[in-house]
């Protein structure tokens, strides 16, 4: 048997985990950061936590044993990603990171792009008053003290009670998310920008095309710089390289 760590919390590390707990010489760990206090529980072995950065990545695979590792981790999910790069070439073990594609600005789209959520936040009052914010609960702070500006936040969780959160309406919610639900959240709420970061997929796909018929306006966190490695952009390309590994 060859144990394989999958560093999660995405549904391509979710649907990567059902997979790989399918081929019968893997025995599958999957790590969550602990981020959401009810996370979806994957096929195989789950563990929730940090592992103390990057030394403490490389003490539990060689305390748990992993033979092989691949980073499914959310496309801003920089530190862990690093972290891994690092920990598989100290340790001597394969390593894959799986990114999907990022989304794609299209003719009709509307969209300022920015490098980071702060930067997102300083332009923000240029562009809109009834804003979709759909940055996750970690970066809600950085919009807090924006004035005349209505915010719907979703998020999956409510924020910590001493967080700090713009004035608006919370909806939580996960995803995937329907087209029809996305247009009907933007009219029903009069949205004129919605703040996203680009993370790809088809999941929250949805309101960047409501955004593109409703010509609301966008403004896009560009995805941070990734590690040095060895990638592919889907799940079947992880289970085949997984494969590769085993022979």
């Amino acid at each position: 048997m060859k144990r394989l760590l999958i560093l999660g919390g995405t549904g391509d590390a979710a649907e990567l985990a059902a997979k790989a707990s399918a081929i019968p010489e893997v025995e599958v760990i999957t790590s969550f950061a602990g981020r959401t206090s009810q996370p979806q529980a994957p096929a195989g072995i789950l563990r929730i936590g940090g592992f103390g950065g990057e030394t403490g990545l490389v003490r539990y695979l060689i305390e748990a044993k992993i033979d092989i590792l691949i980073d499914a981790t959310h496309p801003f999910a920089t530190q862990i990603s690093f972290h891994a790069a690092a920990a598989s070439a100290t340790c001597k073990i394969p390593h894959l990171m799986l990114i999907r594609p990022a989304w794609e600005r299209l003719p009709d789209d509307e969209w300022v792009e920015v490098e980071s959520v702060e930067a997102a936040a300083v332009v923000l009052p240029e562009f809109g008053k009834r804003v979709f914010l759909t940055i996750g609960r970690q970066q809600l702070a950085p919009f807090a003290s924006l004035e005349d500006i209505w915010f719907l936040m979703r998020l999956i969780e409510l924020p910590a009670s001493d967080a700090l959160v713009p004035s608006g309406v919370i909806l939580c919610d996960r995803g995937p998310f329907a087209l029809k639900n996305e247009r009907k959240l933007l009219i029903e709420h009069q949205i004129d920008t919605i703040v996203s970061k680009n993370s790809g997929g088809d999941a929250t796909y949805a309101k960047m095309i409501a955004a593109r018929e409703l010509e609301v306006k966008v403004i896009m966190v560009k995805r941070p710089a990734t590690p040095v490695g060895e990638q592919v952009s889907d799940v079947e390309s992880a289970v085949a390289w997984l494969i590769n590994q085993l022979l």
